[in-house]
């Protein structure tokens, strides 16, 4: 496998981007349009200056990754793909809607993957045109910082599959772990709980927003607290999640919390937005209640 389609070049799509190319695949990067994907590579070409100017990679070593980066307007020049990655936002329509389009143009032995953080893959895999060729690749955000992959096989994923999206992980520099399809797979399926009970107890009027990230970063030794993770998560996709996780299981504990949901219904989703549990429009973070 040569090169890699990206669909998706928002924050997760371009980190894949990013990643692949400095493995030293091409990479097909593609969104709604080209000056999308354009400006995703301009943001990439931004991210690779400063590592060099830490002198965490070469100049050298930048431009080769950014050269293998190819913005396109649309799904065809990925037929030459050995794998195709989509990394659209968490809604299983237009994930859907990728897929058909992917799966229009994918190669007679190349891989069509999700970035899904919660939905099933044996679901997903019906959407393409070879379920025993279509996987589950969840990458963690920020993907060139965050050194894990959960692979997650569907019903009719084959033994090649795994091993050829292993082969790429490997290559990346990542850490492999697999998952069977259940809801959630393992981050999510223990993070959001963690993270959507912070919002009861903040709605239940436990302790401040401070209070409860202070508590959970130092009490805890995780490195930032559940509320300013879920900001930068983006409420909407921890929301996704949570109903996934109920509506999957089944179980009430997975309930999405009454103030998450009022926080999504108002746009405030976090620090892509500005605001959700914080104002992010000064230097410093401001807790908004």
């Amino acid at each position: 496998m040569q090169s890699v389609g990206v669909i998706g070049a928002g924050q997760m799509g371009a980190g894949i981007a990013q990643v692949s190319a400095q493995a030293g695949y091409t990479v097909f990067l593609a969104d709604v349009s080209q000056d999308v994907a354009e400006k995703a590579k301009a943001g990439i070409a931004k991210l690779l200056d400063r590592a060099v100017s830490k002198e965490k990679i070469s100049q050298a070593d930048r431009d080769a990754a950014l050269a293998l980066i190819q913005p396109v307007g649309d799904y065809a020049p990925m037929a030459e793909a050995g794998l195709i990655v989509e990394a659209a936002t968490e809604n299983e329509a237009i994930k859907r809607k990728i897929f058909e389009g992917a799966g229009a143009v994918l190669g007679s032995q190349a891989i069509l993957a999700s970035n899904t953080s919660s939905i099933p893959i044996t679901r997903l895999a019906q959407a393409s045109p070879d379920p025993a060729r279509f996987i589950g690749v969840h990458f963690f955000n920020p993907v060139p910082v965050m050194g894990l992959i959960e692979v997650i096989r569907g019903l009719a994923t084959s033994d090649e599959t795994v091993a050829k999206v292993e082969a790429y992980g490997q290559k990346l520099g990542k850490r492999i772990v697999h998952a069977n399809d259940a809801p959630g797979f393992i981050v999510n399926r223990v993070l959001l709980p963690m993270l959507n009970e912070a919002c009861f107890a903040l709605g239940e009027g436990v302790a401040t927003i401070p209070d409860i990230d202070a508590a959970c970063q130092l009490g805890l030794n995780h490195p930032m607290g559940p509320l300013t993770l879920a900001d930068f998560i983006g409420l909407d996709t921890c929301l996704s999640i949570a109903k996934v996780l109920h509506e999957g299981t089944g179980d009430p504990k997975f309930r999405p919390a009454p103030l998450l949901i009022k926080y999504v219904e108002a746009g405030w989703l976090g620090k892509k937005t500005g605001r959700g549990f914080y104002d992010y429009s000064e230097p410093e973070p401001v807790p908004t209640r």
